[in-house]
């Protein structure tokens, strides 16, 4: 019988590193499926490419899929260590048939995970995920037919060097002369070429998590840990500091005081420099739900719409394809430029906020003042279990007291965490002990009912 699990979340499949399911087996059969499920029907021409980051793991896997995609005829292209977008964007202009990045992102270097790209460079849609997951969990895979050679595998020794100049002219950016960056790229996917391209744009850089040993990845370091990155700033007198995750798809910044700047100011000093270029599609931005309200003010202050999407970058991009928008992004540190790439980079986003300080003459510090941020009160309380938020009659109106007493100068978000048990309570309001209270109301509400 075929195991009733389901492989695939938010992000491709994730987990800790030799456990099902990252584990070599399942591995080699990933590559099975994605040589079927993606490759071309002309015996011998499938052609996939594998990035990874700085796990220990990352061997283990690479090693397995590509056996299991070697085996259906494909021919392999392997990167080493490069950030995720970097895949995305090869896949695409390498005209592959899909792309593959073992990463776990910000995660432990004690996990690991598998993202999947299509041959457009866009992660894959549900169905052909379920093809794909099917086929790896059915209980045996049917021999392939005879389709000639098997597949080889070749590294690709110039695959850095194709990405900073996709990066460079995607991004637009010339010289970076002048400006001194603190650089910290987590030990991970971006310890070179991270380096590398802001060095080769004229940027003095000063480099942190440049030592990867496998182990050390996101560890007190990146996107996690700001402050250190920050610290480092003001020691050294930068202009502005930068910290990538572990696969370099999302940043997050430091002004030249070390205060670190959230993902929506970010997202509104892109905006609104788009919208004064004449680059922002339709004046409009895409974010996620847990956005600030004060960005939603901001932009509308510019004449800029906000549009929003449930929580992950995923359906950021999706919502961006869908009605042709050029701007997205998450608190987290992801953005999307849509009219440069198919996911998000940290990389470029990082380029692309160096030129508009640069442009602009301002500090990051003052650019960020683009917005006011609503106070916030968020909450994770665990539940013993997760019946629709309506059917809790207590909670319900406890979230319809708090939704009338914030009108429209406030907001409640209270869902479910995928991943814990769990709910989450978001409120926000312009009066920060009106959000207080209503939190607090809320939060008994739900320990009184479904509280564990």
């Amino acid at each position: 019988m075929a195991i009733e699990r389901h492989l695939f979340g938010t992000d491709g499949i994730r987990g800790v590193a030799n456990q099902w399911p990252i584990t070599p087996e399942i591995a080699l059969r990933v590559g099975r499926a994605v040589g079927r499920v993606l490759g071309t029907t002309t015996p011998g021409r499938q052609k996939v490419v594998i990035g990874k980051d700085t796990r220990l793991s990352g061997y283990m896997l690479e090693t397995a899929l590509t056996s299991g995609l070697v085996s259906e005829g494909a021919r392999v292209l392997l990167t080493g260590p490069i950030p995720t977008p970097a895949v995305a964007h090869l896949t695409k202009s390498m005209s592959c048939d899909a792309g593959i990045m073992l990463t776990a992102s910000h995660n432990p270097f004690q996990d690991n995970g598998i993202k999947i790209f299509g041959p457009d460079g866009f992660k894959l849609s549900d169905e052909l995920e379920e093809q794909i997951e099917s086929l790896i969990l059915a209980d045996s895979l049917p021999e392939p037919e005879s389709r000639g050679d098997l597949g080889k595998a070749f590294r690709i020794d110039d695959a850095v060097g194709r990405y900073i100049e996709f990066a460079k002219n995607a991004a637009g950016v010339h010289h970076l002369e002048g400006l001194k960056v603190v650089l910290d790229c987590a030990h991970g996917a971006a310890y070179f070429v991270g380096p590398l391209i802001l060095e080769e744009l004229g940027a003095e850089v000063i480099t942190m998590g440049v030592d990867p040993n496998g182990r050390n990845i996101n560890l007190e370091c990146g996107a996690l840990y700001p402050a250190k990155c920050g610290e480092r700033v003001v020691a050294e007198g930068a202009d502005v500091g930068i910290c990538f995750d572990g696969d370099a798809d999302r940043v997050i910044f430091v002004d030249h005081c070390g205060r670190e700047i959230s993902g929506d100011r970010v997202l509104c000093i892109c905006a609104k420099a788009l919208k004064a270029e004449g680059k922002l599609s339709n004046n409009t931005m895409v974010a996620t739900v847990m956005s600030n309200l004060g960005l939603r003010d901001a932009l509308s202050d510019d004449g800029i719409s906000l549009e929003t999407t449930g929580v992950g970058d995923r359906l950021v991009i999706e919502r961006m394809r869908e009605k042709g928008f050029s701007l997205g992004g998450e608190n987290s540190g992801h953005i999307i430029f849509a009219d440069s790439a198919t996911t998000g980079d940290g990389i470029m986003s990082a380029l692309k906020m160096l030129a508009i300080i640069k442009r602009s003459g301002k500090t990051l510090a003052e650019l960020a003042e683009c917005m006011n941020e609503y106070p916030q009160v968020l909450e994770g309380l665990p539940v013993k279990k997760k019946p629709p938020i309506e059917e809790v009659p207590e909670l319900a109106a406890a979230i319809a007291e708090a939704e009338r007493a914030f009108g429209g100068s406030g907001r409640v978000l209270v869902r479910y965490s995928g991943t814990e048990k769990k709910i989450r309570v978001l409120i926000e309001a312009k009066d920060a002990d009106l959000a207080k209270k209503q939190a607090e109301k809320i939060c008994a509400a739900v320990r009184n009912t479904i509280g564990a």
